[in-house]
């Protein structure tokens, strides 16, 4: 069963950076496709940047130019870098991966998500 941890959350100052990473565990398993949501209380969760097994990226509007997402694929790790952060980037960020487990034979498609981490922003 392929598992996900976030880390990388916290307290940053209006301007700052933070980087968030989502690391992938199991005993078989290739990663494909990995996006980062937030989701404010109440609202829907969104998507702020994905990125392929290919590297292709992609971004939500309002984090372009200032958010960056990366992969290390040795280490099933996916990261996401925040600079010039603002206030209204302070969210719940949340990973989700897709892929293939080859635990069973003949192997399963997976979507997981990991348990968020939470971001605050300073003004």
């Amino acid at each position: 069963q392929v598992q996900l941890v976030e880390s990388g959350g916290g307290l940053a100052q209006a301007g700052g950076s933070l980087r968030l990473s989502c690391a992938a565990s199991g005993r078989f398993f290739a990663m494909n496709a990995v996006g980062w949501y937030r989701q404010a209380p109440g609202k829907q969760r969104e998507l702020v940047a994905a990125i392929t097994s290919g590297g292709s990226t992609s971004f939500a509007d309002s984090v372009k130019g200032r958010f960056t997402i990366s992969r290390d694929n040795a280490k099933n790790t996916v990261y996401l870098q925040m600079n010039s952060l603002k206030p209204e980037d302070a969210d719940v960020y949340y990973c989700k991966a897709e892929g293939r487990d080859y635990t069973t034979s003949g192997g399963q498609d997976f979507e997981v998500w990991g348990q968020g981490t939470l971001v605050t922003v300073s003004s």
